[in-house]
This record gives C-alpha cells, sequence and structure tokens, in this order.
C-alpha cells in the first residue's frame, strides 16, 4: 500500500549529499594544497603515502569541479529541496596553517553556491568532511594539537563571513565519532594506531568538540540567521542475547557514540566519559576557557545511517562485521549489502527516537545509501540506465520508517541520501561501489568518459519528492 496520510512536513528538505574529495577531483587546481585524501589511495583505512600517486582515485573524482553545473542541473530535475557538500579546508587554505586564504579557492564555493541558488536548493554544507590538509597532519600531528583549533577558527571564519547570507545550514565535522576508528582520515592524526595512544586519541576528540562549539559560536555572531549542527555516525546497537551483561555491553558500546552528540547538545562532558577517563588513567589538558566555549550547544544533530550491529560481552562470539566501520557483531536476522553494511531499516526509526527522546532537539539524517555494483544497460528506447530496484526497495524501505519516527513524534528537518551522484568511496577508495541516482562512466583502472546517465531510481525518487513522500510503499 502507498502513504496516504501527509507524514512528512511541507517544509522537509529532500536531496542528496558528497563529500568535495570524493567527487570534486582538481586536487591541485586553482592554488588547491593537498589534504590526507591525497595519500590514501586504497581508502581511509589503507596504507598512507608520501605523496599523491596516479593510482588515487580521489585525484579526478568524477570532475565535479569542472561539471558541477551539469549535475545540479539534474539535481534541480529530481526536485532536490537541498544539496549537501563540503568545503574542501586545503582549497581555503592550502597549507591549513596561513593567515591569508586563496581567493581562487572561495570563488569556487562561491560560484558552486550560487548554482545551487539559482534553482532553489538550499547548500547544507560540513566545514570539515576528512579533508584536513595534509600539512597540518604532518607538522602538527592533526588534531592532537592544540594549534589546530586556531587553524581552524581562522578557516570557519574565514567561509561564515564569505558566504554569509548563502548557507544557511552548517555541519562542523563530518561523522566526528569516526576519529576513534580511523584517527588520520577523521582526525589528520599521523601518529600511527598502533603507537597512538588513548591520552592523545581523546586529547584529539577534546580539541574537535572544543573547536566544533567554536564553531557554532561563531556562526552564530556572524550568520544569526544560520542553523548550525553536528554530524556524527550513527550505529544502533542491540543485545546479541536478553544475558544482562550483552545488554551492559551494548550501553558501553553506545556510549562512546553518545558522548560526542552528549557535548555537542548538553555542552558538558558527560559522568559516564570522566568514568571512563579516570579508570583509564586519561587526564585531558583543558584550556582555561574550553568550559566555557562547550556550552555553545549545536541546533540540531544530523548523522548518518548505514547499519545496525550487535554486542555481546562473551569474548568468544565477538567478530566484527564486515565493513562495519565501527566494529559490532553480525545480526543474524538481517541481510547483508555486497560490502557487508548490514542492512536494517527499522534500525534509522530506533536511532531517530532514541535521538529525540534523549536531546528534543530537530534531526536532520544527512547521510543514507545503498553501495552497489551496478551495471550499466541499453533500454528498449536507446538510452543508457541503470535498473537498481535494489537501491529503490532499500531507500523506500527507509523512508517508510523515518514516516513512521514523524508520526511517533519525532522532528525531522530533511533527508540528504548519499552519493546522489556515483562517488570515489571513503572507506575503500572504490568507483565500483556506486551510490547514486546518476551513473558517472568512470571505473577503478581511470577509464571512462564521465558521461552521467539517469539511473532507474533517478525517476523514483524525483516522484518521492514531487509527492512529498505519499509515494513511498509501505510492505
Amino acid at each position: 500500500m502507498t502513504l496516504t496520510v501527509e507524514q512528512f512536513p511541507k517544509d522537509f528538505l529532500w536531496g542528496g549529499a558528497v563529500a568535495a574529495n570524493q567527487l570534486e577531483g582538481a586536487y591541485n587546481a586553482d592554488g588547491k594544497g593537498w589534504s590526507v585524501q591525497d595519500v590514501t589511495p586504497q581508502g581511509g583505512f589503507g596504507p598512507i603515502t608520501d605523496e599523491p600517486t596516479e593510482d588515487n582515485m580521489k585525484l579526478v573524482g568524477i570532475d565535479f569541479y569542472n561539471r558541477y553545473k551539469e549535475d545540479i542541473k539534474l539535481f534541480a530535475e529530481m526536485g532536490f529541496k537541498t544539496f549537501r557538500t563540503s568545503i574542501a579546508w586545503s582549497r581555503i587554505f592550502p597549507n591549513g596553517d596561513e593567515v591569508e586564504p586563496n581567493e581562487a579557492g572561495l570563488k569556487f564555493y562561491d560560484d558552486l553556491f550560487d548554482e545551487l541558488l539559482k534553482y532553489n536548493i538550499e547548500p547544507l554544507v560540513t566545514l570539515s568532511h576528512y579533508e584536513t590538509p595534509l600539512h597540518l597532519a604532518k607538522e602538527y600531528d592533526g588534531w592532537v594539537n592544540r594549534k589546530m583549533i586556531g587553524f581552524y577558527e581562522n578557516y570557519v571564519r574565514t567561509v561564515f563571513t564569505r558566504y554569509k547570507g548563502k548557507v544557511k545550514y552548517w555541519l562542523t565535522f563530518n561523522e566526528i565519532n569516526s576519529i576513534l576508528h580511523a584517527p588520520f582520515m577523521s582526525g589528520g592524526i599521523a601518529t600511527a594506531p598502533e603507537k597512538l595512544t588513548q591520552k592523545d586519541l581523546y586529547q584529539a576528540v577534546h580539541h574537535e568538540l572544543v573547536a566544533s562549539a567554536l564553531a557554532t559560536k561563531i556562526g552564530h555572531e556572524i550568520m544569526p540567521e544560520a542553523q548550525i549542527g553536528c554530524m556524527v555516525l550513527a550505529m544502533p546497537t542491540y543485545p546479541l542475547t536478553p544475558n544482562p551483561d550483552d545488554v551492559i555491553a551494548v550501553m558501553e558500546a553506545e556510549r562512546k557514540n553518545y558522548f560526542f552528540s552528549d557535548v555537542h547538545v548538553r555542552g558538558t562532558y558527560p559522568g559516564y566519559m570522566k568514568r571512563f577517563f579516570r579508570e583509564n588513567a586519561i587526564e585531558l589538558d583543558f584550556g582555561p576557557e574550553d568550559e566555557e566555549l562547550l556550552t555553545n550547544t549545536v541546533d540540531f544533530i544530523s548523522f548518518s545511517y548505514y547499519m545496525s550491529s550487535t554486542e555481546t560481552a562473551d569474548e568468544s562470539k565477538r567478530e566484527a562485521g564486515k565493513g562495519n566501520i565501527l566494529g559490532g557483531i553480525p545480526n543474524p536476522y538481517l541481510e547483508a549489502s555486497e560490502w557487508g553494511w548490514q542492512i536494517d531499516p527499522k534500525g534509522l526509526r530506533i536511532v531517530l527516537n532514541d535521538f529525540w527522546d534523549r536531546y528534543q532537539k530537530p534531526l536532520f539524517i544527512v547521510e543514507n545509501g545503498l553501495g552497489a555494483n551496478d551495471e550499466l544497460i541499453i533500454d528498449e528506447n536507446g538510452n543508457k540506465t541503470v535498473n537498481d530496484d535494489y537501491r529503490i526497495d532499500y531507500l523506500n524501505d527507509h523512508l517508510v520508517q523515518v514516516g513512521e519516527a514523524l508520526k511517533d513524534g519525532v522532528e525531522v528537518m530533511g533527508y540528504t541520501t548519499w552519493g546522489c551522484i556515483d562517488l570515489v568511496s571513503a572507506s575503500t577508495a572504490e568507483l565500483k561501489k556506486r551510490y547514486g541516482f546518476i551513473y558517472v562512466d568512470r571505473h577503478d583502472d581511470g577509464t571512462g568518459t564521465l558521461e552521467r546517465y539517469k539511473k532507474k531510481s533517478f525517476s523514483w525518487y524525483k516522484e518521492v519528492i514531487e509527492t512529498n513522500g505519499t509515494s513511498l510503499v509501505e510492505k
């Protein structure tokens, strides 16, 4: 049956999401400096090279830097209300520690945002999306170093001032909690993971949290009309059994993620983290104004959602699920994608309700999607396309659960599917792991025309937006 009740608010922000480093390409054009992404040719969890190498697919991406106008026109054809992208920090400050910005980089994003606004598409901009300037990683060890707060402050003041009036919605750090699992990709930390102490790791977390709060404070001062949110990687966790020890294991696993949103929303460190620091002999260095800065809390909570996991206290059963960035144990009741990500639409309703019950802050789903090895075909009309019914089913089922959460009383601002146009995978640097409504003719061996083709899901999502979700099918 189709949804007959107008569940989605009339001002619901439908759209899609990308990251600069995964689609822009032009890695050294117009004065851009290198970022951490330019030296990870096998993805964020792979080896780090001394300098960019030709086998890094992100150096070209899908050439969005030169083709953004044709891509935005396609987004407008689908009816996007918003488009989430990021600013490549090293386009604005090539090394990250300069005093003056790179004008060519600033102009590119001026032009990009103007193009979006031409079609009445609201930009939703991530300030730091796994794109720490490489110089800051090599010279300062990334966010382990407190100097990063000042470099970030200079960057955000620059872009807030430049794009005031053009960008209303901002996110401070992408999936900020992922720094615990991918310290180089997420935090620009050059120290090898096996040598990185817990003290240094959580000191880096503290610096990011302070910087995020400072950005929120500055943003509200420069752009009183703007809304600034945090962004976390959400993955609901279920106990493997009803054993109370498994339930405690779930509580402890979820607190590692709630910690980040708790600080962003409540403006202080929660008691359970203070206990964790005591029991692990971690003494964080606080600056004299840090506690006060942390009270600059966010306007909304945004998050990515791809999968759920299970937890247990039984070490003999702790086999991490394939592809699960945050670890966890595969759920025997769920199917998985080609990349081992377990598919759990109802988990999205659970996440939305859990966040709402905990915070009563507006929520924004800014990443959700299915990575698959799409096959380009020629249809009966002679057009190249992809029959991606599996993606339509995935997105439909997740959006139905968003509708359920709205009926539960959860306030949801919008939904942006991840990789609305095919791009390079963050975790594996593959192009064959495709998410988009638009197929890009580029392949992992570097071949392809870069031509764009509409997939079957393109017209499906267009109808979802046109009907404000009433075309979704409950199964």
